[in-house]
Parts: C-alpha cells; sequence; structure tokens
C-alpha cells in the first residue's frame, strides 16, 4: 500500500501575506539607511565588515530557501536584504 500523499501546508489569509511583504522589505531597509551613510560620508570606520559579511551569507540562504519553497514572500524580502548588505559591505571596502 503506497504511502498517502502529505497534505499541503495552509495558506495564510491574503491580508497576512501583504503584510509580510511589508514586513520583509521594510525591515531589511536598515541596510540602505547604513549604505547610505557610508556613501554620503565616504567613510566606514565604525562599521563591521564581518557583521556586514555574515548578514549577506544569511539573507542569502534565506532567498535559497524562499527559493526552494518557491515563496515569493522569502524571495523578494531577501532580494532587497542581499542588495543591501552587498551595497553596504561595498562601501566598507571601498571606505573602510
Amino acid at each position: 500500500m503506497p504511502p498517502e500523499p502529505a497534505t499541503p501546508p495552509p495558506q495564510p489569509p491574503r491580508w497576512f501575506q501583504w503584510y509580510m511583504y511589508l514586513v520583509g522589505i521594510g525591515g531589511n531597509l536598515f541596510f540602505y539607511i547604513q549604505s547610505f551613510e557610508i556613501f554620503t560620508t565616504r567613510s566606514a570606520k565604525d562599521v563591521s565588515l564581518a557583521a556586514f559579511s555574515v548578514a549577506f551569507w544569511a539573507v542569502a540562504s534565506w532567498f535559497a530557501y524562499g527559493l526552494f519553497l518557491r515563496n515569493p514572500v522569502l524571495i523578494i524580502a531577501n532580494i532587497v536584504a542581499m542588495l543591501g548588505a552587498a551595497s553596504v559591505v561595498a562601501g566598507k571596502l571601498l571606505y573602510g
């Protein structure tokens, strides 16, 4: 007797998905705030390269997980985060 197929997880309400888009993108704006500060002052002496490199690795991992799940909220939010984290790392390497 073959095993029964797993039931798919329940889908959250549409309003909650939109809320999570907002949180996922808005919550990652701190990368852009830090990047703006670096590029306008042309200084990154107080920015930790290690911390932002780990942050980039973490959001890239969540992006990969989102691709695996085919979850647009995770994919879009983590693209935003990866671009922001990469800009901070680039700023640190340029002005560090």
